[in-house]
């Protein structure tokens, strides 16, 4: 994090320590709503992917100290990966609604990137107010009918819904990318009545190392064809330095989860270097001290978080 960044971030985080002595908790709010208010005040919200209680915790604290809008949750395409003996059970992570309920900011709890209507329905049912219905295993044709489905169950209970016009490539260059259309977005935003809409413009899904141009021009065009709220996924290698630019044109929504890992992993082996059997485990993993390695990895995903969503300008804008 750079100079500016860090004392704009103290300086939130003393404000916000100060201001909200003596608050209440707020209710998980809309995504939609979230999302209206960033594209009204020229900034944008992040959101940034956990992966169990530590990453959540760091993604919520990072927010509350910055006094940011925020969203959060976590990957239903992972949680139910083939990689996976069997699916995750969704009800463990659909639980942590509950601290986000708790929270001083106004916060959208999301299910990502996500094919599967059994497991929409019942993160729906269990508690998630957003959902990102994914686009990747499927033909325009199929994912139009799904979007639809999904709009339709998520409507009946104040869910917000997010879908993707184009597909992006991932790091390793082995998806084909699609760049959106702006024609073909506007008719697939009037046919599905989504919430909001994520673009491919250049962003990779998935990019461990360096930054890849956004096509301004592109977004723009989406931008005056879409009145919606647009969506920049792969944002680990989206360059920070023209945050601005993004926003006016139509970016309200970026997405974060590579780099969270990565940061999170660098700090658990550099913590973890110093454990040597037969010492005892506890300090280094649930005792909450110096040297667990779960705090590490926390404090590395708050501090990613925190210049994140200074860079997009929503640090100060949660009330």
């Amino acid at each position: 994090m750079g100079a500016e960044l860090t004392k704009r971030c103290r300086t939130l985080d003393l404000s916000n320590r100060l201001g909200t002595l003596g608050q209440g908790k707020m209710a998980i709010e809309s995504l939609k709503v979230i999302l209206a208010r960033a594209h009204a005040g020229g900034y944008a919200v992040c959101y940034c992917e956990a992966w169990n209680l530590e990453s959540l915790q760091a993604v919520v604290e990072a927010a509350e100290e910055v006094q940011s809008p925020a969203i959060a949750g976590f990957n239903g395409g992972f949680l139910m990966h083939a990689a996976r003996e069997r699916p995750a059970n969704l009800a463990y992570y659909a639980g942590m609604a509950l601290a986000l309920s708790k929270s001083r900011i106004p916060i959208a709890f999301l299910l990502n990137e996500t094919d599967s209507v059994a497991q929409i329905e019942e993160g729906i049912s269990l508690g998630f107010n957003a959902v990102m219905v994914e686009n990747e295993r499927l033909s325009p044709e199929a994912y139009r009918q799904l979007v639809k489905q999904v709009v339709s169950l998520a409507g009946r209970r104040g869910v917000s819904v997010e879908a993707q016009s184009g597909r992006l490539p991932d790091g390793s260059g082995h998806a084909a990318a699609e760049m959106t259309d702006p024609e073909q977005a506007r008719a697939f935003v009037e046919e599905t009545g989504i919430d909001a809409l994520g673009v491919a413009v250049g962003n990779v899904h998935i990019l461990t190392e360096g930054k890849v141009p956004i096509d301004l021009e592109a977004l723009e065009e989406i931008h005056e064809a879409v009145q919606l709220p647009l969506v920049l996924h792969g944002g680990s290698g989206v360059p920070l330095n023209a945050a601005k630019e993004y926003v006016r044109r139509g970016v309200a929504k970026v997405n974060y989860g590579t780099m969270l890992k990565q940061a999170y992993l660098e700090a658990v082996r550099a913590k973890l270097a110093n454990y040597r059997a037969p010492m005892s485990p506890h300090p280094f993993l649930g005792m909450g001290g110096r040297e667990d390695i779960l705090v590490a990895g926390l404090n590395a995903v708050k501090s990613k978080v925190k210049e994140l969503l200074i860079a997009f300008g929503s640090a100060g804008q949660a009330n």
